[in-house]
């Protein structure tokens, strides 16, 4: 298979291009090549480059702002709520994490609603930040309803992904993120294109039928991890961050789509602690507690969650992105055509 390789400069150039010549505003363009760019970078394919070809059909399709300005309330002592006005959640992120990481560390603990934007984006981008800051993250967001609930055989949940960030000083933090679904929906779409089978139980056809086959699931339903386990997860997730801050679940994202075909649209929630205000002045001794556990699970051979997004990250940086020729010349279709 050929393969192009390109700096992250490089990749960030070409992702902003696109984005700006098909009608982004400066400032989203930035924030989703930069987002792309990254995940590319950590190795999370399905979060990467390829993403570029949604965000533009979304947009093409009337589905997302291009430049709407995120409107950001103080609500409560411990609560932000951020309006994305129909645009992608990344540039609102933004702009409200510095008012969550000031309330976390006022209270201990805050809670960022941002409403009304489309998400495509891993969700390990938005911990990450916190983690930096020494604060403990946990988001979640829904989707479309693409989601069959255990027992059942009809899309109901989002692949309805949760993150956690666990800050450990100068190492990495640990952070897992992970859909309640067998599969990220991007990994299934990413085998379809390559024509490539999935591996068992990962969705059911249109009948209900356990399949390998990648259109099938696409045209039926995913299935979530761990049986009931993931389906009470998924369940959890489309409360919190469906009614709980007043956006849509799944379902009603899906139907607000009306077919179109693009990124969901609803709220994601987004909680961080700051240890230091549970903590005090034993909050040392305690994060050095976490480390033992961590030993603990290397010690037996375990991989902690993040590891090799880590480890692509340094080699991105050592020797740049490889993507296939055949998605490069996708992204840069979409450039010519903006033309």
């Amino acid at each position: 298979m050929e393969m192009v390789n390109l700096s992250l400069t490089e990749a960030y150039a070409l992702a902003f291009s696109v984005l700006r010549g098909n009608g982004f505003s400066e400032a989203h363009a930035a924030a989703v090549a930069k987002n792309v760019t990254h995940g590319e970078r950590d190795g999370c394919a399905s979060h990467g480059l390829w993403r570029l070809l949604g965000i533009v059909e979304t947009l093409r399709k009337g589905k997302v702002s291009p430049d709407a300005e995120p409107v950001i309330t103080d609500t409560a002592p411990a609560i932000v709520k951020a309006d994305a006005g129909g645009a992608f959640s990344l540039l609102t992120f933004e702009r409200a994490l510095p008012l969550l990481m000031e309330k976390a560390r006022h209270s201990g603990i805050a809670a960022l609603a941002i409403n009304r934007c489309v998400h495509f984006s891993a969700l390990f981008a938005d911990v990450e930040p916190l983690t930096e800051a020494g604060l403990v993250a946990l988001a979640t967001t829904p989707s479309h309803a693409w989601v069959a609930p255990a027992g059942g055989t009809q899309p109901l949940f989002g692949t309805n992904p949760i993150a956690f960030g666990w800050p450990r000083g100068d190492k990495p933090p640990f952070i897992f993120d992970m859909a309640t679904s067998a599969a990220a929906r991007g990994e299934i779409q990413l085998h379809q294109r390559a024509g490539k089978p999935v591996p068992e139980g990962w969705g059911i056809d249109a009948q209900g039928k356990p399949t390998t086959d990648a259109q099938a699931i696409l045209d039926g339903a995913m299935l979530t991890f761990g049986g009931h386990k993931g389906s009470a997860l998924a369940a959890m997730v489309e409360l919190l961050a469906g009614p709980l801050i007043g956006d849509m679940t799944s379902a009603e994202s899906l139907a607000w789509d009306e077919g179109a075909g693009g990124l969901p649209y609803g709220g994601e929630l987004i909680l961080a602690l700051d240890p230091t205000r549970f903590l005090g002045n034993d909050a040392a001794a305690h994060l050095a507690r976490a480390e033992t556990l961590f030993r603990g699970m290397t010690q037996q051979g375990a991989r902690l969650p993040g590891e090799r997004r880590y480890q692509s990250r340094e080699r991105a940086n050592r020797n740049g992105l490889e993507i296939t020729l055949t998605l490069f010349n996708d992204i840069s279709e979409l450039l010519k055509s903006s033309s």
